[in-house]
């Protein structure tokens, strides 16, 4: 288990909700001149290792950058490969999740991804759908400005409809129109690979987030990389547009020194 502890020693330190763009997998292959599709391939060892570490310490959610929406430009036989790799991840894993109390959602455009892989993933997504220790995301053909376009669809239907009011539209009424709408906002970000932008990824959700950038590439993502960007998280102090006096005066009214 990862002990986590800020520097003000609150134990309660752990990111409730973690995204990850696990990125690298190709330029791993490339460099032992592998395809690309043994690169994400390779990549399965570090998201066993991310999921079964961030149920230990506790976090509630861990959403995975599976494929973006703008992965459907690569060239049709990496696509091919990835799809057929989930479909035997799911396969091969979802036992394995269900026996460790981890719940599966999915999230994209998922209607594109075809009959087999759909059934594979409605077949997960019922089996976990009662287990409550941690959330896994899996985000499949997925963009952040998709789900942002979606959303403002979807109330815009309401107000034609006459079942809302421009006027009641707020920040809480668009989130909750969002994909991610049960989920909390993302508190820890992390992205291997060593590029240093959030590609599209969770736009709503990233509005807070801590953003840790490793320069491994994902399938060389191990736990000690994992344990640095859980201490970084610890250390940050989360103001939310607040001064940082504020925030020293209210950890002092909890009772922390």
């Amino acid at each position: 288990m990862i002990a986590i502890a800020s520097e003000s020693g609150d134990a309660e330190a752990v990111p409730r909700h973690v995204a990850v763009i696990m990125d690298g997998n190709g330029r791993w292959a490339r460099s032992r001149a592998l395809p690309r599709h043994a690169g994400h391939k390779a990549g399965i060892k570090p998201v066993r290792m991310m999921v079964e570490s961030c149920a230990q310490s506790g976090v509630e959610v861990l959403t995975l950058f599976a494929f973006s929406s703008e992965n459907w430009r690569r060239p049709p036989e990496e696509v091919n490969a990835l799809m057929r790799l989930f479909i035997e991840a799911l396969r091969r894993e979802v036992a394995e999740l269900y026996r460790n109390g981890i719940r599966l959602r999915f999230i994209g455009q998922l209607d594109g991804l075809g009959p087999e892989l759909n059934r594979a993933i409605s077949e997960a997504v019922s089996k976990t759908r009662d287990n409550a220790r941690m959330e896994l995301v899996l985000a499949v053909a997925y963009g952040g400005r998709w789900d942002l376009a979606g959303a403002a669809r979807k109330l815009a239907r309401e107000v034609e409809a006459g079942e809302l009011r421009v006027d009641q539209i707020d920040e809480a009424r668009f989130e909750a129109a969002l994909e991610t709408a049960p989920l909390p906002p993302v508190d820890l970000l992390i992205r291997s690979g060593g590029e240093q932008r959030i590609s599209n990824f969770l736009l709503w959700d990233l509005a807070y987030s801590e953003l840790y950038f490793s320069d491994a590439l994902w399938p060389d993502f191990t736990q000690t990389q994992l344990n640095a960007a859980f201490e970084f998280y610890a250390k940050r102090q989360r103001r939310f547009g607040r001064t940082a006096e504020q925030i020293e005066v209210q950890t002092f009214s909890h009772g922390v020194p």
